[in-house]
């Protein structure tokens, strides 16, 4: 069987900046392949590394699927908090849930990278929302990593698939 045969599925989140971070812009592709879901990542416009001497450093950016599909900004100076907690719908505590993603590493501002997880199918998360944070995540702490204020979100969407025509 032929991977390529899998990577059909057309499931993806437009990740915008809110008032934070407004130059971040970038997609997250989720394709089906055998076993769980591929997730592919590319995004630009990150603020730069700051280490935080005495305070939490910026990046690397904590990144997780939430799990409300709502990107309203509401709070300017908190942003995005109707797209709710980390999706976990098995109940776990923060470090094993569904939606706890490795973190985003900027490079001059872009972030890539594919990551599998056999935790869900793509299709489980349409309707949900992608969120990017200020500061790493360190897994541990309840309920949500303490990755601080959230720059930019996407709702995770269904599109349909584009035909090659011979």
């Amino acid at each position: 069987m032929k991977l390529r045969k899998y990577r059909k599925a057309r499931v993806r989140a437009y990740i915008r900046g809110g008032p934070l971070a407004p130059e971040i812009r970038g997609v997250v592709n989720f394709f089906d392949i055998p076993g769980g879901t591929e997730v592919s990542v590319y995004i630009e416009g990150l603020p730069a590394y700051e280490a935080g001497n005495n305070s939490r450093p910026i990046g690397p950016h904590g990144f997780h699927i939430h799990e409300t599909g709502n990107c309203e900004i509401g709070n300017p100076e908190d942003p995005f908090l109707a797209a709710g907690g980390h999706w976990n719908p098995d109940n776990q505590p923060h470090g094993n849930h569904v939606g706890d993603f490795p973190v985003l590493f900027s490079y001059n501002g872009i972030a890539m990278m594919s990551f599998y997880t056999n935790r869900f199918k793509a299709e489980d998360v349409v309707g949900l929302s992608v969120i990017i944070h200020q500061n790493p995540d360190d897994y541990r702490s309840q309920p949500a990593g303490n990755a601080g204020k959230r720059l930019a979100c996407g709702i995770i969407k269904k599109y349909p698939l584009l035909s090659r025509k011979p």
